[in-house]
């Protein structure tokens, strides 16, 4: 007996997918198991309905017109207490929110102030001095704030130093933990070769204690002296001095260049400057604020 022709006239081809299931897989295929969707994160009720309205805040702070400050808000720029707020209707606290515009802690307080102050040398950073040395207390003299430093520089290294009235943003930048990084321009004896900056980028032992450094890069180094840029985090005094000393080769001249995003620039000596709200912001957020 004759096989049977196939039905439809064509046999199917070898290696054919075959048709799929009526839940969308192959047949003959189990489908794959999806795990449970992650729970979205709660979301945080930062309106205060005895509060002022978000825009007018922002505006108050210096952002911008209220009509700018909207844009911010709409297009979702803006967290308070860590929630994005995209509702213009919000209101909030000015007093305890935490509110941040593409990342930078905003300043509510208008009476808070940070001010930038390139130190001379021979100053020393204190705003009194029971020896009758000259204080940094004299180029902030008509400040009405009372104004505080925050950290020294010893007498002989010049550079920036910062003063304020925000005692929360002082604390935190005195902090160790939140180690705000501070870059050192330093001219030292001798020719600092790569073979040493490669040592002194590993770190360096003092008698207190290791000092791990962010960056140490050479600018110029010639046969009786060298300018070194060297970045860390270390608040310990004479911390630069007390290391290039370790290596080998005495500072002779010292500056601070710049703390965290605030940069000395062209800022004179014993003049000073009003942070930025950008430089301030920036500054609060890289303290934790």
């Amino acid at each position: 007996m004759s096989p049977q022709p196939h039905r439809g006239g064509r046999k199917p081809a070898q290696g054919a997918r075959k048709p799929a299931s009526r839940g969308g897989a192959p047949a003959g295929r189990t489908p794959a198991r999806r795990g449970p969707r992650p729970a979205p994160e709660p979301q945080i009720d930062v309106h205060d309905p005895d509060g002022t309205r978000l825009q007018k805040v922002l505006a108050a702070a210096g952002l911008g017109s209220r009509r700018a400050c909207e844009d911010l808000i709409a297009t979702g720029r803006v967290t308070v207490d860590g929630q994005t707020v995209r509702e213009l209707g919000v209101r909030v606290d000015p007093i305890s929110a935490v509110i941040h515009v593409d990342g930078l802690r905003v300043q509510l307080d208008t009476s808070m102030i940070t001010i930038a102050l390139n130190k001379p040398k021979g100053v020393v950073s204190t705003m009194h001095d029971p020896e009758g040395r000259p204080t940094i207390a004299q180029y902030v003299a008509n400040r009405e704030e009372r104004l505080f430093h925050v950290g020294r520089l010893d007498a002989d290294t010049e550079g920036l130093i910062l003063l304020t009235n925000d005692g929360d943003l002082a604390n935190r930048l005195s902090h160790p933990s939140h180690g705000v990084a501070k870059t050192y321009l330093a001219e030292v004896e001798g020719k600092v070769t790569a073979g040493l900056a490669a040592r002194a980028a590993k770190g360096v032992d003092l008698e207190d204690g290791r000092v791990e450094i962010d960056r140490f890069h050479v600018v110029q180094a010639l046969s009786h002296l060298s300018l070194v840029e060297i970045t860390l985090h270390e608040g310990r005094n004479r911390v630069v001095r007390r290391l290039f000393d370790e290596l080998g080769h005495p500072v002779t001249k010292l500056v601070r260049t710049s703390i965290g995003p605030v940069r000395l620039g062209d800022l004179k000596p014993g003049r000073t400057r009003v942070l930025s709200k950008t430089e301030l912001g920036s500054l609060m957020s890289q303290a934790g604020m």
